[in-house]
Order: C-alpha cells, then sequence, then structure tokens
C-alpha cells in the first residue's frame, strides 16, 4: 500500500519561529492555502483515506485535504500528535539560546525514539488496514522527520515545508521512502514558507548534532 506523509499548514507561530510541539495553534491564512493547495496535488491521484493528528492546525489541514480529494472527514488518530518540545514550546530561536544555551537539555523534551516509538505502531495498523490502497496522513515536522529517519537511516532528508508530501509504501511487513518531497508533487514547494528547522530551534540543533 501506498502512504502518504503530509505536514500540516503554516501557523502564526511557524511564523515566527515559535516552537509548537503539543501548544495547539490554529492554521493561518496562508497555512489554509498551503492545505488547498496540497490537496489539490494530491488530488490528482486516487484515495481510500485520510488520518490525521488531534492537534487543530493538523485537523483542520486534513479536513480541507479531505475535500479536495472527495474523502469524508479524517479518522483522529492521537499517537500523530507532534513531538513534546517540553519547555521549548512557545520560545523563540533567540528565547531557545538564552535558556538553554548550547547542548543544555530541554526539559520535558520528547525523544525522537519516543515519537517513533507511538507512530510507528500506528502507521503499521493503518497500514494492516488499507492494503493496496492509497492513504492520506496529516501530520507534523517532528513526527515526520522521526519516521523517516528509521525507515530511510543514513539519509540527510531535505526541508520538512508546510504542505510537504512525503511517499511511503509499505510491502512485506516493512516500509520503504518513495519520495521525500514526492517528485510528481513538486510543485508544493513553490507554496512553502520556512521549513521544519528553521521554525524549530530544537530541531535544527538535533539536524547538527546527527551529523
Amino acid at each position: 500500500m501506498l502512504l502518504y506523509l503530509v505536514r500540516h499548514g503554516e501557523t502564526d507561530w511557524n511564523l515566527a519561529h515559535r516552537i509548537q510541539g503539543s501548544t495547539d495553534i490554529p492554521l493561518n491564512d496562508t497555512g489554509r492555502e498551503q492545505a488547498r493547495t496540497t490537496g489539490a496535488l494530491l488530488a490528482r491521484r486516487p484515495w481510500h483515506a485520510i488520518y490525521s493528528s488531534p492537534l487543530s492546525r493538523a485537523l483542520e489541514s486534513a479536513t480541507i485535504i479531505a475535500g479536495e480529494i472527495g474523502l469524508a472527514a479524517p479518522t483522529v488518530l492521537s499517537a500523530l500528535a507532534e513531538r513534546l518540545y517540553g519547555e521549548a514550546e512557545g520560545l523563540t530561536d533567540k528565547e531557545i539560546e538564552v535558556r538553554f544555551p548550547g547542548d543544555t537539555p530541554v526539559p520535558g523534551r520528547e525523544s525522537r525514539e519516543s515519537v517513533v516509538e507511538r507512530v510507528l505502531p500506528e502507521l503499521i495498523e493503518i497500514a494492516e488496514q488499507h492494503h493496496d490502497q492509497a492513504v492520506v496522513v496529516v501530520s507534523h515536522g517532528g513526527v515526520i522527520r522521526s519516521i523517516l529517519n528509521v525507515i530511510d537511516p543514513g539519509s540527510r532528508h531535505g526541508m520538512i515545508s508546510n504542505g510537504s508530501i512525503h511517499s511511503v509504501r509499505h510491502e512485506d511487513g516493512s516500509f520503504e521512502l518513495i519520495a521525500f518531497n514526492d517528485p510528481i508533487e513538486l510543485e508544493s514547494l513553490s507554496y512553502a514558507t520556512d521549513d521544519l528547522d528553521e521554525q524549530n530551534a530544537v530541531e535544527r540543533r538535533e539536524a547538527v548534532e546527527t551529523v
């Protein structure tokens, strides 16, 4: 089966480079337009189901996309919620550097391993329910980055922009990345705003640490 991971549209906190995590910030008008654009691109293909994180920025994105691709309301799964960033949530890049300089640990931050432990079984369950079908999963940058690091280890993935699309195949019990920023959907990048690392100082710091 095919599973397409989609990042939600932009929010005002994304625009301000303020870390969101579990904080429930709604889409802004740019984010809604990104979701419509992503939905129109996905509408080029037939789809059988759409799933979403419960956070409003993802759920509204998924609802807009569902309308564009001709599906009913998204199925909400709590396990698809964004990574928890603990005491970094609500902070800007500069505030992060002041409060947690250098390698200072961020209290309450969820590890990428923990994200995978809660998200990957849910994706496997989705795959098992949709043999030989195509499914859209709308989630968050931290979640998508964590999952791609596991199913496509050793690769340095590029921008995870708001509204971006990443295609995955599930076959013989395992996932395989088809395309990061799926080539047929590259048009979505022309509507992109900053990517995850630009918007999230914690993710950017960890990306540097893993090089």
